[in-house]
């Protein structure tokens, strides 16, 4: 979104109520409540996470300027305005930016999880990425495999995973290899590859082994 000025776009203004992690415990989206009462899902690329991070926090009331999906609720964010007034703009991957800090109380681990879906996450070009339970652990799953499971990612399902987590300061997030609608049903989200058949042989193999 580097090549898109911000302040073409329209801001949508709110309060940060929680950080959203991608499946590597990387910042790569936020939830936003906004005065009419919704909460909107904002997403950012990783690279610009070390930024956000050391300007923005929860609670704090921000504008984003971005572009909303035709059919996702997520609004990819081309800037971010800090309640301090500094603006975090999205200047590509190449470009300089903040480190993340590092998490000294980060886990991983293996764990089940279960609740209702809050809100359903998404990339910024409106692909279905997962999903986030009301207690706000995020549970995310490849966009290849999500499509076979949108309506246990939709807001107001019942969803259980099961998955390695990344614990740490912004909350959980679990790269779920499992999920089902509760944690007695759960599915993988990979199905298991088919094994390749073996590779015929040759004439001149055959003829070495009975030669042999």
């Amino acid at each position: 979104m580097h090549w898109i000025d911000p302040q073409s776009l329209p801001a949508i203004h709110g309060t940060v109520k929680q950080f959203v992690m991608n499946r590597h415990g990387e910042l790569d989206g936020l939830l936003l409540a906004t005065a009419d009462g919704r909460t909107r899902l904002v997403h950012f690329p990783p690279h610009m996470g070390g930024d956000v991070e050391n300007a923005i926090n929860v609670g704090d009331a921000i504008a984003v300027h971005g572009v909303k999906s035709r059919g996702a609720e997520v609004v990819a964010a081309v800037s971010l305005i800090a309640a301090s007034g500094r603006a975090i703009v999205d200047a590509g991957p190449d470009a300089p930016h903040a480190d993340v800090v590092p998490a000294g109380d980060e886990v991983r681990c293996d764990v089940e999880a279960a609740g209702t879906v809050r809100l359903s996450i998404y990339g910024p070009k409106g692909e279905l990425r997962g999903a986030i339970l009301e207690d706000g652990t995020a549970i995310r799953i490849g966009k290849k495999e999500a499509a076979a499971f949108a309506d246990l990612l939709k807001p107001g399902a019942e969803l259980a995973a099961r998955g390695v987590a990344i614990v740490g300061r912004h909350g959980t997030v679990v790269d779920a290899e499992a999920i089902g609608p509760d944690p007695g049903h759960l599915r993988p989200v990979k199905d298991k590859q088919e094994e390749k058949p073996a590779k015929p042989k040759t004439y001149a193999e055959d003829s070495a082994h009975v030669d042999a």
